[in-house]
């Protein structure tokens, strides 16, 4: 949408900024894997020597970390506290808390919440299973939509003509299980519609089954709520359970938000 607000408006992209941003993205994007010059010059398309002196400006300001070899980049501090910050001012996650909490108390299962953002899914806030405790935190994590039950919730909310805005050129796989297929992929939305619910079937991590709901405060939806069960524990029962639960909560989130006029946000 910005793309075409920008050309509507004849504004320019400054490309000393999109290539700042784009090397921040790649180096977040690689998380525990810091990145020598090399490698990011090649990824980029960047000149070496053009790319180091930004590096070494980025590192300067704290927004890129160097190791004391100083040959061996990554995603510095600067970027964890602007984070920090969109999180603190974001309008819905305060409002969106109190029922993920309520959701994990009610059947002790994995909740999330997570926002569409490009052909990506941003996992905004996770409340855990004390039957499935993670080594890390997903917050801040971003994982394909097509591959996750809260992207294909909101995929699932927008028309065909649409879609290809938040799908990749290629859609890899991240298990046996993923659609990588368009085709595939609109089948699989189309039955989303009919039942009111996304399934990520061990598409993005095996052995997990996880369902999901878009929350329609805004038009269209880009926020979506889910909750992940191993397989190993999961029964019919216990999957009506919950897929009852995130609908009804579903409901209950757009009653709140709603009449605060935030859609628009």
């Amino acid at each position: 949408m910005t793309d075409d607000l920008d050309e509507a408006a004849g504004v320019r992209e400054v490309k000393s900024a999109a290539r700042t941003v784009e090397l921040l993205e790649l180096l977040a994007a690689r998380r525990n894997r810091p990145a020598r010059l090399r490698e990011l010059s090649e990824a980029l398309g960047v000149p070496r020597s053009s790319l180091h002196a930004l590096l070494r400006t980025l590192v300067r300001y704290g927004w890129v970390r160097v190791d004391s070899s100083g040959s061996l980049y990554g995603i510095g501090i600067r970027a964890l506290l602007a984070g920090t910050s969109y999180l603190d001012t974001d309008p819905f996650l305060p409002l969106v808390l109190p029922f993920l909490e309520e959701l994990r108390e009610k059947v002790d299962e994995t909740f999330h919440f997570g926002r569409l953002d490009g052909s990506d899914v941003v996992y905004l806030a996770t409340r855990e299973s004390s039957q499935y405790l993670r080594p890390y935190s997903r917050i801040g994590r971003r994982l394909p939509a097509y591959s996750t039950a809260l992207g294909k919730s909101l995929l699932a909310e927008r028309a065909p003509d649409r879609l290809a805005a938040h799908l990749p050129p290629v859609m890899e796989p991240l298990t046996p299980h993923t659609i990588t297929s368009r085709p595939a992929l609109d089948d699989e939305l189309e039955r989303i519609r009919k039942r009111g619910y996304a399934i990520d079937e061990q598409e993005n991590s095996m052995g997990l089954r996880c369902y999901a709901v878009a929350l329609a405060y805004q038009d269209p939806p880009v926020d979506a709520i889910s909750v992940s069960i191993p397989l190993a524990r999961l029964t019919t029962q216990r999957e009506l359970e919950v897929v009852d639960l995130i609908r009804k909560m579903r409901d209950r989130i757009a009653r709140v938000v709603n009449p605060l006029g935030l859609g628009g946000y």
